[in-house]
């Protein structure tokens, strides 16, 4: 077991090196100051994604705009791009302690993966929508993170699940509903997945966690990859936040079942009441960062 920790860690270690020694190849201007925040940035997010089963996008967005002075398509270009290492560092952290139900999610990707590119089409279609429709996923997820706030604050006498619920063509279909939200708004799954799998499918905490960061790797691919495509993406920036994160992910996923499932609950909650309210609020017209 300890052999198999080092083996590990020096793995993360030779990658993380890797990516910032491309990130200066990619990139020769970036100065210290800003690479020292991108990577501390990416750190945080990772590690909040690790422990609450989404990318980080949202860490990182408000960052890059308001902080390093990013064009906004190519702050959320480089996020989007950033969640794919995120989704991939933390869905194998969660694996190898056992906190990820491959199962469940191999359907929700596969339906992701098609949601995804219908939602991109539609985009195309509904290009003036998209606006009033992040109104509505504001409002719908107003109830699950409430949900989860009063979940954290007075725990059920009930004990945690023990596996997802649930039956494949169920979770081939909410993976499609993801997608298609993420191919029209842009953005990574993780807020829709972890609510979903906890609410809809009555999923133990911690697996929701894993299985919402593997399931979000296909999403998490194509986005990023149009975006990489599409030249939103400031690829030298991207992968040093990709560098921390991948680190910080695996911290994460390593610390999660240190957290009583009750703080776990209220973290989500709070995290996802925040993304109502960015979303409720951006329909009005107030910035929040």
């Amino acid at each position: 077991m300890t052999e198999n920790r080092i083996a590990r860690a020096a793995l993360l270690s030779a990658v993380v090196v890797g990516m910032l020694w491309a990130a200066f190849v990619v990139d020769p201007a970036l100065d210290l100051p800003a690479v020292l925040i991108l990577l501390a940035v990416g750190v945080v997010a990772g590690v909040f994604g690790g422990l609450i089963g989404v990318g980080g996008s949202t860490i990182m967005l408000p960052v890059m705009y308001f902080a390093l002075g990013f064009p906004e398509p190519v702050a959320i270009g480089t996020g989007l791009f950033v969640v794919i290492f995120t989704s991939l560092s933390g869905a194998v952290g969660h694996l190898v302690r056992g906190n990820l139900d491959r199962g469940v999610a191999i359907w929700i990707a596969a339906g992701g993966l098609l949601g995804v590119l219908i939602g991109s089409w539609l985009f195309s279609l509904l290009v003036d929508q998209t606006h009033f429709l992040g109104l509505i996923l504001g409002l719908v997820f107003l109830a699950p993170s409430l949900w989860m706030i009063r979940d954290g604050l007075r725990p059920a006498a009930r004990p945690e699940p023990e596996c997802i619920g649930g039956t494949p063509p169920g979770h081939f279909l909410f993976g499609g509903a993801v997608g298609v939200l993420t191919g029209i708004t842009g953005l990574g799954g993780g807020y829709a997945l972890v609510p979903g799998l906890l609410y809809l499918f009555g999923a133990p905490v911690c697996v929701t966690m894993g299985t919402s960061l593997a399931s979000m790797i296909p999403m998490a691919i194509v986005g990023g990859g149009i975006k990489l495509v599409e030249g939103y993406v400031a690829v030298g920036a991207g992968l040093i936040l990709a560098a921390g994160s991948i680190a910080g992910a695996q911290a994460g996923a390593a610390t999660i079942t240190r957290f009583r499932p009750a703080t776990l609950r209220l973290v989500f909650g709070l995290y996802f009441l925040y993304a109502a309210i960015r979303f409720i609020a951006a329909f009005f017209g107030f910035g929040v960062p």
